[in-house]
């Protein structure tokens, strides 16, 4: 098994953070093209990501503003059945993200590709956070 990790320091109070990754209005400005979904166990997630990009996963475990944890249940198959979840902590004024998708059944060229994505996305998560930024989403990985 393989997995991603990433880590990175947020200008923001964690509830502000925790708004940004479990809220669908908060995936949306950095993620995802549209999302619904509550952030509390076993609910599910609605993950839009364009035509033929309809992805479901599942609330593991989530603890406002702490962490949330997903199961992804129908996606891309490299994707289907890993984990993706964030812990939140707080440094000061600022909160550290620690990020990991975990699960991919080998490191093939499409887990690679996912890595470099992810710190593409943190990134524009930390701008949403910080500056109140949103890319338009097709180009998010552009910036």
């Amino acid at each position: 098994m393989a997995d991603i990790y990433h880590e990175l320091l947020i200008n923001a109070p964690r509830a502000r953070v925790f708004q940004a990754i479990a809220s669908p209005a908060g995936l949306n400005a950095w993620w995802t093209m549209e999302a619904e979904g509550t952030p509390e166990a076993d609910n599910g997630y609605v993950l839009y990501f364009g035509p033929g990009y309809t992805w479901h996963a599942k609330v593991l475990q989530c603890k406002a503003p702490d962490h949330i944890e997903w199961e992804f249940t129908e996606a891309d198959p490299d994707w289907t059945g890993t984990h993706l979840r964030m812990d939140l902590s707080a440094a000061n004024s600022h909160t550290v993200v620690a990020f990991v998708h975990s699960g991919w059944s080998v490191p093939n060229r499409h887990y690679r590709i996912s890595s470099f994505c992810w710190a593409m996305y943190l990134r524009l998560l930390k701008r949403y956070v910080e500056h109140g930024e949103v890319v338009p989403y097709a180009q998010r990985l552009d910036v």
